[in-house]
């Protein structure tokens, strides 16, 4: 075993025993009175309810295409058997994270009563089990299978191919779980904003409202257990494009195949020691969060030199130096992406006082600067990955941009941590309202929660850019793929196959979206209709003398979002073998090769722009709201905030489920590009 692995073994050990400490110390925490385990009891089970139905259709799915990997030839028993590591490490990280989530929500609540730093600690931790699982178990996985293939060659001439099949494992966890949990939270996002808040004039969280729990199900089941799946595929996917990268351009190149795993081994060492430097001194909750982004940043800047200069041997095809600036150049594209997303985002800059302003005028001029907001926010998110991409290259040409895309994604253990913190708290400051604690409380974790906001923009920011990375490496690995064949394939735009490729591809991302956001619309209605019936049928639930049926909304909507998110998950799969089995066999030689890499251009970059506006737009939609709530432009209650009101139900599904929803759907239509490389000739 080289230094390179070993590093990335320690590593991958050391950040999953951090998460489980973690897990540990917050299970430890007091739960509280009796008036919390109320809510908290029905969280948890609608939680585990879901979770065990959308696992159950994914194991079915999964099942079968690992049986057809097994039996078809060109792939065989490895490819499944990455197939079945990547899926099965994918959903563990995400069903773990989320249970300590769900498990963490009441705990936090409990602890805001002692104040704002004991609460910042329980809800951390519980975010670092998410961030450190989904990073330590991503890169055991593909450090114990790469170790694993590298024994079956004896060590030269290795057939990574495999490692695709790991990657596409953990990608058709990703998308089902983004897109699942995604339209559930959303859905009862927006029933319970349209039929409580502005039909009956209650308060968000309010126990009255029958779909307040499943709001906060889904808090969990989309914010937690679907961004975890997300980041887990982007952090897998990304390292096996920069492994194939190196495999299949400079044959027999150890080093350049292990790089990127020594890579991540840093990055989770870096984000052990920046972690703890969230609990030094006093600190605000978002300047605290921030310093453990920052210190990992630059701990993993070192670390970076180091194996890039240090163990590099003397018979590389590549220079030390080149390597580690194209690494920082990752970490520059990632610090450039969050600062224009937090400028578009913050409630204190122009764009999200903009809409809060048009709120004034009505509905649908804050719909419409909403708009305008989103667009405009693609602009420099775009251009600083286009920067990165040429700047990568010129320092270490095609492998360079992998290089990048590992060093952005390497800080996926501390990103998410901040991340997940979000659902926690939004959980917390609903158990905090539906228990009836006194004011101080909810204000503790209002508090927690606009941080927490904030850091969910940011997340998906940083998962929408690295997937945009992530998907143009995989398009270099497709092309590498070919071997030889390569040289007969010429993707020009003046290639009618490569110029039709590029018009369908650039297709996808909107009609994907379209399903997705078609399916959230759908299972809002029905809870809408349902919270209607129930407050018609019983309207002594608003009198606060009968409980509303949580049960039955959550059960309702765990079937519709199940059954919406199968046909635009099954989209990326079924056009790859539209093109490898009803084109290729019948079109000219190697037209359907070009076609698929037409495909594969045209769906990332339209894809990413897509992404941004939507989950951008969606963000500051959300923020001009509570800008107004805090005593904006006449505040609570007025028409105004009736307004933002509506701007947010657009925004929410767009945030939260068609723009993330379309990272893991680029990178499935990638892989399975890649493995149907034999096909496509």
């Amino acid at each position: 075993m080289t230094t390179l692995l070993a590093l990335g073994f320690v590593a991958a050990a050391l950040g999953t025993l951090y998460a489980l400490w973690c897990a540990w110390w917050v299970l430890r925490q007091p739960l509280g009175d009796s008036t919390l385990q109320v809510p908290y009891q029905a969280i948890r089970e609608g939680a585990g309810a879901f979770m065990r139905t959308q696992y159950g259709v994914i194991g079915v799915v999964g099942l079968v295409i690992f049986l057809v990997l097994w039996l078809t030839p060109q792939f065989g028993w490895p490819t499944a058997l990455g197939f079945l590591i990547g899926g099965l490490c994918s959903g563990l990280s995400g069903v773990i994270g989320m249970s300590i989530s769900v498990r963490a929500n009441v705990r936090t609540a409990a602890a805001a009563q002692q104040g704002l730093p004991v609460a910042l600690r329980v809800a951390y931790r519980a975010g670092s089990v998410t961030g450190f699982l989904v990073g330590g178990l991503a890169l055991a996985a593909l450090c114990g299978f790469y170790l694993w293939l590298w024994s079956r060659g004896n060590g030269n001439d290795l057939d990574l191919s495999p490692l695709a099949g790991l990657g596409f494992g953990a990608s058709l966890i990703s998308i089902f779980a983004r897109l699942g949990g995604g339209i559930f939270t959303k859905a009862a996002d927006v029933g319970a904003d349209l039929a409580g808040k502005l039909e009956q004039g209650i308060p968000e969280d309010d126990p009255r409202n029958p779909a307040v729990v499943a709001d906060n199900v889904g808090d969990n089941v989309g914010d937690c257990a679907g961004m975890a799946a997300d980041v887990f595929e982007s952090y897998v996917v990304t390292l096996v494009a920069a492994m194939l990268v190196a495999a299949w351009s400079h044959p027999g190149d150890l080093f350049g195949q292990q790089y990127p795993l020594a890579l991540g081994g840093v990055a989770i060492l870096a984000g052990l020691l920046g972690t703890q430097v969230m609990h030094w001194g006093r600190k605000r909750p978002l300047a605290a969060l921030s310093s453990a982004v920052f210190v990992s940043i630059g701990v993993a800047a070192v670390g970076f030199y180091l194996v890039s200069v240090r163990l590099i041997p003397a018979s590389a095809p590549y220079d030390g130096m080149a390597l580690f600036a194209a690494s920082m150049v990752g970490l520059v594209v990632g610090v450039g992406m969050v600062a224009a997303t937090n400028y578009f985002t913050g409630s204190g800059f122009g764009p999200v006082k903009r809409i809060a302003s048009a709120s004034r005028s009505g509905h649908a001029t804050n719909i419409i600067t909403g708009l305008a907001v989103g667009m405009k926010s693609t602009v420099v998110p775009t251009l600083v990955i286009a920067a990165g991409i040429i700047a990568a290259y010129l320092f270490a040409g095609v492998y360079g941009i992998a290089v990048a895309t590992v060093a952005l994604l390497a800080l996926t253990p501390v990103v998410i941590s901040i991340d997940a913190f979000g659902p926690v708290t939004d959980n917390a400051g609903g158990i905090v309202e539906m228990a009836g604690l006194p004011p101080e409380a909810r204000r503790v974790t209002d508090a927690l929660d606009a941080v927490g906001n904030t850091t969910k923009a940011l997340t998906k920011i940083f998962a929408i850019g690295s997937a945009g990375l992530a998907s143009l490496a995989l398009f270099v690995a497709y092309k590498l793929a070919f071997g030889e064949q390569m040289e007969q394939l010429d993707f020009v735009l003046d290639d009618p196959y490569v110029l039709a490729g590029l018009f369908i591809g650039s297709l996808l991302p909107f009609v994907f979206s379209g399903f997705a956001l078609d399916a959230v619309g759908k299972s809002a209605a029905r809870i809408v209709d349902e919270v209607r019936r129930q407050f018609t049928e019983h309207p002594e639930i608003l009198a606060g003398t009968r409980k509303p049926d949580h049960a039955y909304a959550v059960a309702m909507l765990t079937r519709t979002s199940i059954v919406g998110m199968i046909l635009p998950g099954s989209l990326p799969v079924l056009v790859p073998l539209a093109v490898a089995f009803l084109w290729a066999p019948f079109g000219p030689a190697g037209s359907g090769a070009l076609m698929m890499g037409g495909i594969l251009i045209g769906a990332v970059s339209s894809g990413m722009l897509l992404a941004f506006f939507l989950s951008t737009g969606g963000a500051a939609w959300d923020n001009a709201k509570k800008y107004i709530e805090d005593g904006h432009f006449g505040g609570k209650g007025s028409a105004a905030h009736e307004a933002a009101i509506t701007g947010d139900t657009v925004g929410d599904p767009c945030k939260d489920t068609a723009g993330p929803a379309i990272n893991p759907m680029r990178k499935v239509l990638s892989l399975m590009a890649l493995l149907l490389v034999p096909f496509l000739l």
